[in-house]
């Protein structure tokens, strides 16, 4: 190759061999960076290598973009994958669950469109819930109740202190029948054991439906006479649990004179003598609430005004709302109109 000189006779100014010696181009080569400053450390697959790649699945023939491992950060797990993965190990649900589900459903949107339609002042049948019984059972709910809906919240907690009380009650009575079984292993005695049956199957019912449902009442219609009844019955309750707690000998309670009158010397006596004292403990804190109980109801009822005489009043008003004593008297005037009538025609 040939070079430019300025003598042609002497030595070439500038070699054009190499044209990086030209003083016009270095200048040029001072600005690339580092990484590139000689063209063999130039790479031009280098980006490539960054892009993502395309592969093809040979399971499903879809096409996957994976990007390159290279440079890039790590990517977040997502954030309903435990979800998913929760999901996909969910235990199937038999046909009988879906039916109990939705007959469950259906019960709890007839209730809420009866309490919609009571609320608006419809008359509504009450469908009623409690005791609260299977659907198939062969005994079906015997009563409504409703402490959020049928009380005054100024008294819905009182009266659910009052139904924990007879539950304690009943819970009581179904202690006291384990106790008279233990008398009958350790003594051989049956007569505790089997009043003791008999006793909370009576009991039990009856004091529910004797006082309870009458206090119920009471403070669902602010009713003298419903007040009236649950005092007298409670009065008495409160007199039977305290003869409970003391536990007089053959009588079918496990109070506290039969618990200690079963400890003795042996090591089968005394676990005997401390569950029966359990139980007469049981019956002794029945009693104090039961006490409790009837003095803040009384003191209620006597700062409301209610006297014997509203009372007496809203017994003859029930009394005659009646529908058979309507029916009743209908046909006893009946019967006294047509006599008199037969008489005069006479």
């Amino acid at each position: 190759m040939t070079s430019f000189t300025d003598n042609p006779f002497g030595e070439p100014l500038v070699d054009l061999d190499d044209p990086f010696d030209n003083p016009s181009v270095q200048p040029v080569t001072r600005q690339v960076p580092d990484t590139l400053t000689t063209i063999e450390d130039f790479n031009p697959f280098e980006e490539e290598q960054n892009k993502p790649k395309l592969q093809i699945n040979s399971a499903n023939n879809a096409a996957v973009v994976q990007p390159s491992s290279q440079n890039l950060p790590p990517l977040a797990a997502p954030p309903f994958s435990n979800r998913s993965a929760a999901a996909s190990t969910s235990v199937q649900i038999t046909t009988e669950e879906l039916q109990r589900r939705q007959e469950e459903l259906d019960r709890k949107a007839a209730e809420l469109d009866r309490r919609e339609q009571q609320l608006k002042g419809a008359n509504v049948p009450q469908l009623n819930n409690w005791p609260p019984l299977p659907d198939n059972f062969c005994i079906k709910p015997c009563f409504y109740q409703d402490f959020n809906l049928e009380i005054p919240s100024e008294f819905q907690r009182l009266v659910k202190h009052l139904y924990y009380a007879w539950m304690m009650y009943t819970l009581t009575m179904m202690a006291n029948i384990f106790g008279g079984l233990l008398i009958l292993l350790h003594t051989g005695e049956f007569t505790n054991f089997g009043l003791s049956i008999f006793y909370a199957f009576l009991f039990t019912p009856a004091s529910y439906v004797c006082w309870f449902r009458p206090a119920y009442k009471a403070f669902k219609n602010d009713s003298s006479f419903n007040f009236m009844v649950f005092f007298f019955v409670y009065f008495f309750q409160t007199m039977m649990t305290i003869f409970q707690a003391i536990g007089i000998p053959h009588t079918g309670y496990c109070g506290f004179i039969v618990a200690i009158s079963n400890f003795d010397s042996s090591a089968e006596g005394v676990i005997v003598g401390l569950l029966l004292l359990i139980i007469a403990f049981c019956f002794a804190t029945t009693a104090a609430a039961n006490v409790m109980m009837i003095t803040k109801i009384h003191t209620i009822y006597r700062s409301s005004g209610a006297s014997m005489a509203k009372a007496q009043v809203e017994f003859a008003t029930e009394f005659m709302r009646n529908q058979n004593v309507q029916q009743a008297t209908a046909s006893a005037m009946n019967s006294a109109v047509n006599s008199q009538f037969n008489s005069n025609r006479y």
